[in-house]
């Protein structure tokens, strides 16, 4: 993924069926949000092969614009925020998901300014080394990129779920190395690493279809 149109592509058919797959599994409304994310990984990639082909010259710069902002929207402008939101409702207990309050909180705020500069600042679309860059002077910075860490991979960190952990892991990995080898390219790189590694997710519904669902009854702050 991430290296052309057809990748993108393949990729969201295959990153669809993951998600359906793990979409079987559920067995709570909490678990939903966590769920999504392959399904919500998919439709990211199938936006970004429409990039691909407007960069390739089939559509206008107008849809070429279009498609980066709406591919930029989700990678910076929501996941900050879903996925601490997505962590603390599948925690099983009361006292693991008060830990994901500081992440959800660092995530909204992070999202809520990410959401301003990129309605603030115009965002650049172009190809360089294979790989789409996606700049907006906004959102591009180091204490911005720090903030987007702690809240997409610290809540997952924290989380009582070890696969979860792992996930977390396997995406501070993926975020470091695009760092060392495509930083100009992070938001395109990253987040098509990040999506296959979420396969983690539905291998961890599969075997953990037995043990769930969680005790939810109590509240965050009961």
């Amino acid at each position: 993924m991430c290296f052309s149109a057809t990748a993108n592509f393949v990729g969201s058919i295959v990153l669809g069926t993951v998600g359906v797959a793990t979409f079987t599994r559920v067995k709570h409304k909490r678990e939903l949000l966590f769920a999504s994310l392959p399904t919500l990984f998919a439709i990211h990639q199938f936006i970004e092969g429409f990039v691909w082909l407007g960069l390739d010259g089939r559509f206008s710069p107008d849809f070429i614009h279009r498609m980066g902002a709406a591919f930029v929207l989700y990678a910076q402008g929501l996941l900050p925020f879903l996925i601490p939101l997505s962590v603390l409702l599948f925690e099983p207990d009361q006292r693991s998901r008060r830990r994901m309050l500081p992440f959800l909180a660092i995530g909204t705020g992070t999202t809520i300014y990410m959401l301003w500069a990129l309605i603030a600042y115009p965002l650049h679309v172009f190809v360089e080394g294979n790989s789409i860059v996606y700049i907006n002077d906004g959102t591009n910075n180091t204490l911005l990129a720090t903030l987007y860490v702690i809240a997409t991979c610290g809540s997952l960190f924290f989380s009582k779920v070890r696969d979860m952990m792992i996930f977390g892991a396997a995406n501070l990995a993926i975020l470091l190395a695009v760092m060392a080898v495509k930083r100009y390219a992070f938001t395109s790189v990253w987040c098509a690493y990040a999506a296959a590694a979420s396969v983690i997710i539905l291998a961890y519904f599969w075997k953990s279809r037995l043990q769930r669902p969680f005790r939810y009854g109590e509240a965050i702050w009961g």
